[in-house]
């Protein structure tokens, strides 16, 4: 039986990203202040899925029906509690120091003369430890800055590459909310998708660690500062990544580097067992967002699907690719599109993994290389946007600043990452890196 095909089945999801688009435009060209996190995604997404319900035929319970059963699939059920569990384990080693322990382990070991490129790394590895480029920028920029301005460093440099050292951590780290999307709409294993991405996000940090020993060296080597810090702190994330790297199941990772976190919290007085069991839910509740968005975008898609909305979009979209290489194209480009509309690399990718893994099985393009290319991309333009969450916090915490192109324009990380992707699609550089690493 042919399958059903509508391009008006589209509409509730043009709803929902333009309601989101177009209230924060409206807000930012007022002057308001991260203007497009005032309206919650959730909010935006439920708006479209009220208007399914009036577009789409059939009756109210029909409808009801398969939304629900959307939002119920055991694909969004797994990426939901991942959330949680996620949300737990980085409150709780917040609270218990392990987020400043990392900043400070790292800032010890950054060689004064190489400040730019050790902030890049330094924002690198706390971005993939803690899985939140947003978290990383606020932690890092203010000392950056001050490193900055004692070194005679442009600090627009400096800032520029903590943003590009948290989307490069981010992009990799386990338990960022990007890489529960990416990997769970497309099925593949959290492993996987790092060793996919590490064959093209690594060479790009590397050229971009030279560029900046290069023209961001300091024209006053600052001061040796002492920062203190507790290495046992450190733990915890160390414990994540290598149990991740191994291949353990994703929710005895969290689980046990949650464990560890609070045997060391309650063990050094940052918190007591019930303390930490608040922290816990604490970190519940800091994922209701994405928890609750992805519920309804999961619900909202299989509506979408069932009306024909999918499919339509595949048979135009062939009328385009040719090939595995066209497609990997189609991926990262629809990714990029949805981030610069909804300023939200986990929504752009929660709206495109239905697409993206259609695409993905009718030209045999590996899952692995699906779920990297949507994180790739949607990663690079949420660092570049002037309205995304990281170029907004970042700039807000510098002084006399024109323009966030100023900050922008030396973003240089993204540009050079997004070169390397395409190059890994078109001549099939990081493909091999990538066999190596899972052999």
């Amino acid at each position: 039986m042919e399958k059903k095909a509508s391009g008006k089945a589209l509409l509730p999801l043009g709803v929902f990203v333009g309601v989101y688009l177009a209230v924060g435009t409206v807000l930012q060209l007022q002057g308001v202040e991260m203007a497009f996190y005032q309206l919650p995604a959730p909010v935006a997404a439920l708006i479209g899925v009220i208007s399914a319900f009036f577009i789409f035929k059939g009756s109210i319970n029909d409808k009801l029906s398969t939304f629900l059963r959307g939002c119920g699939n055991e694909d969004i059920m797994i990426m939901c509690f991942v959330f949680l569990f996620a949300g737990a384990f980085t409150t709780v080693s917040s609270a218990m120091g392990g987020v400043d322990a990392v900043v400070n382990l790292g800032m010890t070991v950054i060689p004064p003369q190489f400040v730019a490129a050790g902030i890049f790394v330094i924002s690198g590895l706390i971005g993939l430890a803690t899985g939140t480029s947003v978290g990383t920028v606020v932690a890092v920029v203010p000392i950056g800055i001050g490193l900055a301005e004692a070194g005679g460093i442009n600090p627009y440099l400096v800032v520029a590459s903590v943003i590009s050292g948290s989307m490069f951590g981010d992009n990799l780290s386990m338990i960022s909310d990007t890489t529960i999307a990416a990997t769970r709409s497309q099925g593949v294993e959290m492993k996987d998708k790092f060793r996919t991405n590490f064959g093209i996000a690594v060479p790009a940090a590397l050229i971009t660690v030279v560029l900046l020993l290069i023209f961001g060296r300091p024209e006053v080597v600052p001061e040796v500062q002492s920062y203190s810090f507790d290495i046992v702190k450190v733990l915890p994330y160390l414990f994540v990544l290598v149990a991740s790297l191994i291949g353990w199941n994703v929710f005895l990772v969290l689980t046990g580097g949650t464990l560890i976190s609070v045997v060391i919290g309650v063990a050094t007085g940052a918190f007591t067992l019930l303390g930490a069991a608040g922290n816990v839910y604490n970190g519940f509740t800091g994922m209701f967002e994405i928890f609750l968005l992805s519920m309804i975008m999961g619900g909202l898609a299989t509506m979408v699907q069932e009306e024909g909305g999918i499919e339509w979009i595949l048979q135009k979209v062939k009328t385009l690719i040719k090939g595995r290489k066209s497609a990997e194209v189609g991926i990262a480009a629809m990714a990029s599109l949805a981030d610069v509309a909804t300023a939200n690399n986990t929504v752009s990718i929660l709206i495109c993994g239905k697409v993206a893994k259609e695409l993905s099985e009718n030209y045999d393009v590996d899952p692995k290389r699906t779920a990297s290319l949507l994180d790739i991309f949607a990663c690079i333009f949420q660092g570049i946007i002037p309205y995304g969450a990281q170029i907004l916090m970042a700039c807000a915490l510098i002084d006399n600043l024109n323009s966030p192109f100023q900050v922008i324009s030396l973003c240089w990380y993204q540009y050079i990452v997004a070169i390397v992707a395409l190059l890994s699609i078109f001549v099939g550089f990081g493909k091999k890196k990538e066999a190596k690493l899972g052999s």
